[in-house]
């Protein structure tokens, strides 16, 4: 971390972009075909994901990310995760990070649930009494049916899955939590439990990161927002602004803003 760097800043995202490299078979004609033959011949092209973006988020504030398919958002939080490297720029992210990019990635899902804790405990660097202390906490969180904890994470349908890797994914007690698209699993009930978890982070000064495919989240949730497009950054503000300038550019009346999905 550079000497110069703010102590209350969670994430400074500066001058970032990210491109893709993708290969794919040109289709070919009969006599291009004939030519090629034996030569595996492929086209590269590069894909710009995120486009010289930048942001400094604060201790203990919660950021949702809003835009739609292919806007980058992801890509962005696999970054912040530092599990895909920039192009250009920087990110420097100031804490311990527990990430839910997707439900149950991570999980062995030949394993146990019990035993996908423990791994999960033991790569954020917790000691086996550290993790036999949460466990239960963990469990009980994730209102599993009875049993279910000791049986192989592929008996599990999608939503007990989402419960446990987002049960999991808080009681690590990160400094940042990085979520994407994890709420949309599990009832409303368990819905309202996980933003009352992520309120109490954010009272004890951690700092959320949330990608949503509702604009619900956003709103209920967030107190800072940013609309990305394209891979750029569109707009920084409120939740409600964001939203509103978001739903404006969609041509999406403000009324039915909070229930949009899949934007």
């Amino acid at each position: 971390m550079p000497s110069d760097f703010d102590d209350d800043l969670a994430i400074s995202c500066q001058n970032v972009s990210i491109t893709y490299r993708t290969a794919f078979e040109k289709i070919p004609t009969f006599k291009s075909a004939i030519v090629r033959l034996g030569r595996g011949e492929r086209i590269v092209r590069l894909v710009p994901a995120v486009k010289d973006l930048s942001f400094d988020l604060y201790h203990g504030n919660v950021l949702g990310i809003i835009g739609a398919n292919g806007a980058g958002k992801s890509t962005l939080l696999r970054a912040i995760a530092g599990i895909l490297p920039p192009t250009d720029g920087r990110i420097l992210v100031n804490g311990k990070v527990s990430t839910l990019l997707s439900l149950g990635v991570g999980f062995d899902r030949r394993l146990t649930g019990r035993k996908n804790i423990e791994l999960g405990g033991l790569a954020s660097g917790l000691s086996r009494p550290e993790i036999k202390e949460r466990a239960e906490r963990i469990i009980e969180f994730a209102e599993l049916p009875e049993g279910f904890i000791d049986m192989p994470m592929r008996t599990y349908s999608a939503g007990m899955g989402g419960r446990l890797a987002f049960s999991v994914a808080v009681h690590l007690e990160p400094d940042i939590l990085l979520i994407d698209e994890a709420l949309s699993a599990g009832d409303a009930k368990f819905k309202q439990k996980a933003a009352k978890k992520m309120a109490e982070l954010c009272g004890q000064a951690r700092t959320i990161v949330l990608v949503s495919h509702g604009l619900g989240a956003i709103l209920e949730m967030c107190n800072d927002a940013i609309w990305m497009d394209k891979g750029k950054l569109m707009m920084r503000g409120s939740p409600d602004d964001v939203a509103d300038a978001y739903t404006d550019f969609l041509g999406v009346s403000r009324t039915a803003r909070s229930t949009m999905e899949d934007v």
